[in-house]
């Protein structure tokens, strides 16, 4: 035999070899694999079953596996509506026609006693993960991050989202809208990327980061890119954010279904709505015109009415009182009543847009047969109405969070622009009170029902039968998470992407879609929020309000915890905290509160903390900025407000190193904030400009006197700042190649330590809405910026200015 097929053959016989403990080792490989539950994901790879031969012609080829869902499994929606009460929406006996919700209701059912944890980024951890918010590192907003476990405002790898847990089971999965659980301090482009949606189990992300967004103008992501809303011809001036996100999950929609009808689809849709600002187009607004002259004391009672007649509160319900810290509607001047009206008739509209938007995706499901094994639920608020719009309502919420006053007069004179984009408006806590109806309190107060009990509708037509029903059952908003892996037929993971999981603290609701009047299974649950916290058992409440009003700014908690007054009350009688049995049962009270202590221990809500200032202090936190004073950037850096150069409370200086071609160049060179607050520097007809926006009421201008010449350009303004002291005034100067160009005078300035909660510091463009009204966003730079330098000296601030800054920046976050 020649040498050459020898070595032929013995290689063969060696690859046969081979072959053979290959195939012998997967097969023990495979048994395992087989032993190994689908508690653990990834799923371990399977065997390969394919035989090798030496060429194709005697080999066989595996067949490739693609992941699949469990037969049958429902598409999954997840609607979350932001900052609105219980008595707003229609659905629950509000006074704002909501019919794409009422189609919902009737073909499914509305849960009467669903909770949530009365903020937004926590309420939003504990819907996506199962877990309790501070089990989840999300016991407050993420801009107050701590170091202790329940605060962090990082959602630990141990507590997977359920879109991790779908995808990987074979979902297509995207999430619209919201995001104010990623960390202040990962915002950048310079991430990392960890605790974005996409790599949280989203294909797909389109939306904003943060805790609020400018309807006109948002700062939008796709994915992990900072992009423009695209605005369709002839709808200019007509379309906002949620016209946007609504676009989006259509196409969606149509497109996955289109190639993989049979692949079940998870969207998660949180718009910004309803959180301020309220923006919405005109025609809506006009659409409530007058309906709200009543005022918030009767148009409580006519809700109250209405929640009877519709049967979503019990009949022996009682309406709490109006607190003594908030004005009655008729102590309130003729101009006050006409902002009052005019903004609570900018949120209605605000409210039927984003009904309308819904009811355009139920369509899309409807138009591809996937509407009736859709698993539907739809949060109506991740809180109660928000009482953060100061006693008479603002114009700009910048202002009211930054304590700047505003005049009646003033808003009076500019009615028409509320809702528009020159407005940033927030309607009075009187209104947000009564959206709250039948309950006491609002947004941030956990203690008390009209923070925490939100109406929730759940749909699923192939599935629930008592279509329009009406559900009793006590669940809170972690119940969501096992809910779905029960419907759709997936056990709960232990381990997700080599990370062993915390187990999911949620009940599943299932039990409850057959049986209205079946048992409860969530028989304990605690609430606690900055200070204010309550423990629901069996049917009781102990609660304790603690310290400071929600719309009061810059303050924290008025009291020691132990000086705290608890409350309690029986639920199984008293549906809307009417009354105050503690002195009545004191023993009982004595038990819950022990159970309090009991369920903070466990779930990571120690140690309690009311503190404000220290708690925004960024030295607290992680910080992609600390310690630097200068600052450079180039053409086209978009950078987070958090991670850009501070500006505030102190002198500084940006230095602008131009390129100007033959023809010059128009455009903005630097800008940060937008239309309610912020500065831009900008040539207009040549002429370099220095403009700052005080809360949109004042623009000051700066500008030079002579065109920049063609070729190379040094701007520099040189912000001399009054002193020691927040918000103080400044002498702004404007320089062209080291000549003084131009000088002006601000009396005040922003003293909050941010311009903005989702524009940027931007450098060749504006990129959300417009500092200035000279120019249309984004009003690109036509010329070359080598770069531009910010030297910004650290601030001399006393130390009780150092805590009213942070106690204010602590108020921007929690508006969010």
């Amino acid at each position: 035999m020649p040498l050459k097929e020898s070595r032929r053959r013995g290689i063969g016989a060696l690859l046969a070899g081979y072959a053979g403990i290959a195939a012998a080792a997967m097969l023990a490989v495979g048994v395992l694999a087989q032993d190994v539950p689908q508690t653990v994901l990834p799923r371990p790879e399977p065997p390969s079953k394919a035989r090798i031969g030496q060429t194709y012609k005697d080999s066989q080829p595996d067949v490739i596996a693609v992941p699949a869902a469990p037969a049958g499994a429902p598409n999954v929606l997840l609607i979350v509506i932001d900052d609105v009460g219980y008595g707003a929406w229609g659905t629950f006996g509000g006074q704002i026609p909501t019919p794409s919700v009422d189609r919902l209701a009737k073909m499914g059912l509305r849960y009467t006693r669903f909770h949530t944890t009365a903020l937004c980024s926590p309420t939003r951890a504990a819907l996506l993960t199962g877990r309790n918010h501070h089990s989840a590192g999300a016991g407050v907003i993420t801009e107050m991050g701590t170091g202790y476990p329940g605060y962090t405002g990082q959602i630990p790898k141990s507590t997977a989202l359920v879109a991790e847990v779908l995808r990987q089971n074979g979902y297509s999965t995207a999430w619209y809208g919201k995001n104010h659980n990623v960390p202040d301090w990962e915002t950048s482009i310079a991430g990392p990327y960890d605790r974005w949606p996409i790599l949280q189990g989203f294909d797909h992300f389109f939306g904003f980061v943060g805790g609020e967004a400018n309807q006109w103008a948002p700062g939008l992501f796709r994915n992990n890119e900072r992009i423009a809303m695209e605005v369709p011809k002839g709808r200019e001036g007509h379309y906002t954010l949620n016209d946007a996100l609504a676009d989006e999950a259509v196409k969606l929609i149509y497109r996955q279904k289109s190639v993989t009808p049979d692949r079940p689809l998870f969207i998660y849709f949180a718009p910004g709505a309803m959180h301020a600002p309220h923006h919405v187009p005109k025609k809506w607004i006009d659409k409530f015109k007058g309906q709200f002259d009543q005022g918030w004391d009767k148009y409580r009672e006519e809700t109250y009415q209405r929640q009877l007649k519709l049967g979503v509160i019990p009949a022996d319900t009682k309406l709490t009182p109006r607190p003594k810290a908030i004005p009655a509607y008729d102590s309130l001047t003729l101009d006050q009543k006409k902002v009052a009206a005019r903004l609570m008739e900018a949120f209605a509209g605000f409210a039927a847009q984003t009904d309308y938007e819904i009811g355009r995706i139920l369509d899309a499901l409807d138009q591809t047969g996937q509407l009736n094994n859709t698993l539907i639920f739809c949060m109506i608020g991740d809180n109660g109405s928000s009482m953060e719009g100061t006693l008479l309502g603002a114009f700009n919420e910048l202002a009211a969070i930054g304590g700047i006053p505003e005049e009646t007069a003033w808003n009076v004179r500019h009615l028409d622009e509320i809702g528009g984009p020159k407005a940033y408006n927030h309607f009075p806590v009187g209104w947000a009170w009564a959206t709250n109806t039948p309950f006491q309190w609002g947004k941030q107060v956990a203690s008390h029902f009209g923070g925490i009990r939100n109406p929730l509708v759940i749909a699923w037509p192939d599935r629930i039968k008592d279509a329009g029903g009406i559900r009793w059952q006590f669940h809170h908003v972690i119940d969501v998470v096992p809910t779905i892996l029960q419907a759709v037929g997936i056990p709960e993971p232990t381990m997700v992407n080599g990370v062993a999981q915390k187990a999911i603290e949620g009940v599943s609701m299932v039990y409850s879609f057959d049986d209205a009047g079946a048992e409860g299974t969530r028989k304990l649950q605690y609430f606690e929020l900055l200070g204010n916290r309550a423990l629901y058992k069996d049917g009781w409440m102990a609660s304790v309000r603690h310290g400071r009003l929600p719309w009061i700014t810059g303050a924290g908690g008025s009291r020691g915890f132990e000086e705290d007054t608890w409350e309690l009350y029986d639920l199984r009688s008293d549906y809307s905290q009417y009354s105050d049995v503690a002195a009545k049962y004191p023993d009982k009270l004595e038990e819950l509160q022990e159970a309090f202590w009991v369920e903070a221990r466990k779930y990571q809500v120690l140690p309690l903390d009311d503190r404000i200032a220290e708690r925004m202090n960024p030295a607290m936190r992680p910080s992609l900025i600390a310690g630097r004073t200068t600052f450079t950037y180039y053409q086209g850096a978009r950078i987070a407000d958090s991670s850009a150069a501070p500006t505030q409370n102190r002198s500084h200086t940006i230095t602008a190193y131009l390129d100007i071609p033959r023809g010059g160049a128009e455009g903005v060179v630097a800008a940060t904030g937008g239309a309610a607050l912020g500065f831009s520097l900008y040539v207009k007809d040549r002429l370099p400009v220095y403009e700052y926006n005080y809360y949109s009421v004042r623009h000051t201008i700066v500008a030079g006197q002579q065109p920049l010449e063609p070729g190379a350009n040094v701007v520099r303004v040189e912000f001399l700042y009054d002193g020691r002291g927040l918000g103080k005034g400044a002498t702004v100067s404007l320089f062209v190649n080291d000549t003084k160009v131009g000088q002006g005078r601000l009396e005040a300035t922003a003293w909050v330590g941010k311009y903005s909660t989702d524009e940027t510091f931007d450098v060749g463009e504006d990129s959300g809405s417009p500092v200035s009204q000279a120019y249309a966003a984004p009003n690109r730079f036509t010329g070359t910026i080598r770069k531009l330098v910010v030297d910004s000296q650290p601030a001399k601030l006393t130390p009780a200015d150092q805590r009213r800054i942070a106690a204010a920046e602590r108020a921007a976050a929690i508006a969010q």
